[in-house]
């Protein structure tokens, strides 16, 4: 790994800027993957990080001491999206099989299902869990969101939708988005079965919703969409404020983009594989990354930390190199 740990540290206390962003490079791989990652997750409070792939692993990493902590294999069940409950070492993740489209709630100490969710009928292309509650909403192919408490086995609430849908809580918990067909509807998590308190357009984009996501303050949204556009909105007004635009995804691949920890710059995946950074201020593209892969990555950045994380054939950790900034170097 380059760097280590201390330096790692002080990277951290560094603000985001264009210069640290140009800077930033694969500072450690993990390479022992049999399968594209098609997902992963940060948990909010602890170093852990989640991923699932289509070797049909799913890997927990401890992020602060750059070790693979549990590899569990999903060899029945397959798996696509996999997402962290409150708990750092419990899972709810969906099925990649074609035959049991059911999500699961695992515990990742001792690899035992604890609850079964049945309820859709195809596969299941979006997942969010609320950060206030014991809930999650799932979004599918079988054109519903289904709105879940992972107490309970059975779905607590159901939304139809015109399309493939992305869905996403918010930071607080306290709203989601179901994107799809063009539009962003928002819902009260309180009491989303009086339908949407408002519907954003973004800009005549009809193709297939992919990713929707909230900056962490919550002021912000963006959304991808198969076309490779990567949306930008203000949460409060629905004004669009950036488009962007990478080579599209192929057919089944989805294009992920994920906001920067204070919402200054958008990163995303492309259809040819490379990954792109914009300032959300300018609207310009500051930074890009070309690679070799021939499908869009999975991307997140770490929460807190100068650090974003991208999976294809491999996992990578990006960090600054201070070696490229004059103003940091030797700065202890």
């Amino acid at each position: 790994m380059a760097g280590g740990q201390p330096e790692r540290e002080d990277k951290v206390s560094l603000e985001l800027t264009e210069e640290i962003l140009q800077s930033m490079e694969v500072g450690m791989a993990f390479r022992d993957y049999n399968g594209r990652i098609s997902s992963m997750d940060f948990h909010r409070t602890s170093s852990y990080l989640v991923t699932a792939s289509d070797d049909e692993s799913i890997r927990l990493y401890d992020v602060a001491n750059a070790t693979c902590l549990k590899t569990i294999n999903s060899k029945k069940y397959g798996v696509e999206l996999v997402c962290f409950t409150s708990h750092p070492t419990t899972v709810i993740y969906s099925s990649k099989n074609g035959w049991d489209e059911s999500l699961r709630l695992l515990s990742l100490n001792d690899n035992k299902y604890l609850r079964y969710f049945k309820g859709h009928h195809d596969r299941v292309v979006s997942l969010s869990l609320c950060s206030r509650k014991e809930c999650f909403i799932s979004g599918s192919l079988d054109r519903t969101v289904l709105l879940w408490d992972q107490r309970a086995e059975k779905c607590q609430g159901l939304l139809r939708v015109q399309g493939r849908p992305a869905a996403s809580y918010d930071d607080q918990g306290l709203v989601f988005a179901i994107a799809f067909g063009g539009y962003i509807r928002m819902f009260d998590a309180r009491k989303y079965e009086k339908g949407p308190f408002d519907i954003f357009s973004v800009g005549g984009d009809m193709s297939d919703a992919n990713v929707i996501k909230f900056s962490n303050d919550g002021r912000l949204m963006l959304l991808t969409t198969a076309d490779g556009h990567i949306h930008v909105l203000d949460t409060f007004r629905g004004t669009l404020l950036s488009t962007f635009k990478v080579k599209p995804v192929p057919t089944n691949s989805t294009l992920e983009a994920s906001f920067s920890p204070e919402g200054m710059f958008v990163i995303s995946g492309s259809g040819h594989g490379s990954v792109y950074a914009w300032s959300v201020r300018s609207g310009k593209e500051v930074a890009s990354w070309l690679s070799t892969q021939t499908e869009p990555p999975v991307i997140k950045w770490a929460p807190g930390n100068l650090m974003f994380v991208t999976g294809s054939s491999e996992l990578s950790f990006w960090i600054p190199d201070l070696s490229k900034l004059g103003a940091y170097v030797g700065r202890k």
